[in-house]
């Protein structure tokens, strides 16, 4: 059984946002007073008097904008709708009722869904002042304000009391999370859609589309998944002018660190740009196993040599990197994207890698009667024994006479040693060199 999904609708600049982030405990959900920030739907965890739920925030709704991109954030806000338990109808206090709310009032009129009227930014208030409210035709609603969290507990109080007295339980370790991550307009959110089967978020031509890191879980053959799909990171100088892209940049770069695997997404037709190398320069340090998508390969004039020509390239331009795996696809017409989870299952086993201190040591001592430490200054380094204390990204301890004697070349041979021995593709390694006196932390 899964966990109760409440929606939150309204038009723009209601405070849909400032209540999502109160509720969850987080800045999840970017707010600005600009319109039309939050573009997709963004989910969250939260609880309430011991009741677990998910809170769903979606685009301000505007029905007579002839705005194409409005017109797709009605379309995620009408998925949440049917997909949600719940449904809090937002209006706003201050701004009072407008045409669009009237509207979204009588779009709500057709669900069978719970729909509780939410008047936001209401600080001090007589009942007077609120009785224009009930021409919307809910009834008694919920005077709130988001941003003082006042009046937020009540209405959590009604909202948990629509909820199944059966609650779900959701721990589960074995979940897989992806972020999918790419420069904008790599067709990020269409591989997304692809992958779910469904439209998920919304693709457009129109650069910076997605705005949020948009987390989605998901089932495939047994296995579970949480998909992240992030904002498109452009070059710092692009968008220092613009404080909304540069929160979206931040999120993107949080999903990556939070990911268990890391699709970088790159256009074919362009080919890896630099930018595309300073993100995957930044999953490399963050330690996290990834997998090169080359998307719109569908696009691409090809002859026998194409895809050996772009793996040499791919392999030129992330050389620090030698251990990533990739893989071509069409996020439009689907090709390959069933061998794309399969590649995420591969390096994401490989980054759990573990192996006991006996055949480590084992395969060390392989490594050094092949190749001695060179010497340096007339000391040569001892290592003394390995261990491995750690996996995600898989971590090596070598404790030696002086650690400083072992060359950065000799620590590359080492790392390529393991790397070989123990078939570690698709992910990074961590060498770690101490003096033998030092206690293993």
């Amino acid at each position: 059984m899964k966990k109760p999904l409440v929606a939150v609708v309204g038009k723009p600049n209601v405070g849909k946002s400032t209540f999502f982030n109160k509720v969850c405990g987080g800045r999840i959900s970017i707010v600005s007073d600009m319109p039309g920030v939050t573009r997709d739907r963004v989910y969250a965890d939260a609880e309430w008097l011991g009741r677990k739920f998910t809170l769903v925030d979606t685009g301000g709704i505007q029905f007579k904008s002839d705005d194409v991109m409005f017109k797709h954030i009605k379309e995620q806000a009408e998925i949440a709708l049917d997909l949600s338990d719940v449904i809090l109808f937002f209006c706003d206090y201050k701004g009072g009722l407008t045409s669009e709310d009237y509207d979204i009032a009588a779009m709500l009129r057709k669900t069978s869904k719970p729909v509780l009227l939410v008047v936001n930014k209401v600080d001090n208030y007589t009942e007077a002042d609120l009785t224009d409210f009930y021409s919307l035709g809910y009834g008694d609603f919920f005077p709130i304000a988001a941003e003082q969290k006042q009046g937020v507990g009540d209405l959590l109080d009604e909202v948990v009391s629509y909820f199944p007295q059966i609650e779900a339980d959701d721990t589960d370790n074995d979940t897989i999370k992806i972020a999918v991550v790419g420069k904008p307009n790599a067709g990020k959110s269409s591989l997304v859609n692809k992958i779910l089967g469904y439209d998920r978020t919304i693709v457009s031509d129109i650069a910076g589309t997605t705005r949020d890191a948009i987390d989605t879980p998901f089932e495939c053959n047994g296995q579970n998944y949480v998909i992240i799909d992030t904002a498109g990171m452009r070059k710092k100088r692009a968008i220092q002018n613009d404080s909304v892209e540069q929160y979206s940049v931040m999120r993107s770069l949080n999903a990556v660190r939070r990911a268990d695997v890391c699709l970088i997404v790159m256009d074919a037709q362009e080919g890896l740009s630099e930018q595309d190398v300073k993100i995957a320069g930044f999953i490399h340090e963050e330690g996290k196993p990834s997998v090169v998508v080359i998307n719109k390969w569908d696009l691409i004039e090809k002859d026998t040599h194409t895809i050996e020509k772009f793996k040499k390239q791919l392999a030129c331009d992330l050389a620090f990197m030698d251990y990533f795996r990739s893989i071509t696809v069409s996020a439009l017409t689907g090709q390959r994207i069933n061998k794309l989870l399969e590649e995420v299952d591969y390096v994401y086993a490989k980054s759990n890698f573990r192996c006991s201190t006996g055949v480590l040591n084992d395969v060390v001592a392989d490594a050094i009667r092949a190749v001695e430490p060179p010497a340096l200054k007339g000391r040569r380094a001892k290592i003394k024994y390995a261990t491995q204390p750690d996996t995600q990204p898989p971590t090596f301890v070598f404790f030696t006479n002086d650690s400083d004697l072992v060359h950065f070349s000799y620590r590359r041979y080492l790392e390529n040693y393991l790397r070989r021995a123990f078939g570690l593709d698709g992910t990074p390694i961590k060498l770690i060199f101490k003096d033998g006196n030092d206690k293993e932390e």
